[in-house]
């Protein structure tokens, strides 16, 4: 697909005690963004990319963060520029 968008989240877990240093981590990184942490060490980060490889290649570099355990990925979409811009109809216009 030409002009695509991957959209992918991932539950990251880390040492609870290098949570706050991941998470800098974590947000630094192009495209991502944590949307969650948890006292457990635990975060949910979602991932833009081109192509489902740089979503792979972005996971990757998840993993190998100082403190980090694993990262899984737990859903990727993807689609078109052109589909992910158009404008949804308000719920009015839906429901009728």
């Amino acid at each position: 697909m030409a002009d695509e968008l991957h959209i992918a989240s991932v539950v990251v877990q880390c040492r609870p005690p290098r949570l706050a240093a991941v998470t800098r981590a974590l947000s630094a990184l192009p495209g991502a963004v944590v949307h969650a942490t948890s006292a457990e060490g635990k975060a949910v980060v979602t991932l833009e990319a081109a192509s489902g490889h740089d979503v792979t290649a972005a996971v990757a570099r998840l993993q190998q963060l100082d403190g980090v355990l694993s990262a899984s990925l737990v859903y990727q979409c993807a689609d078109t520029l052109a589909s992910m811009n158009e404008e949804m109809p308000d719920a009015e216009t839906r429901v009728r």
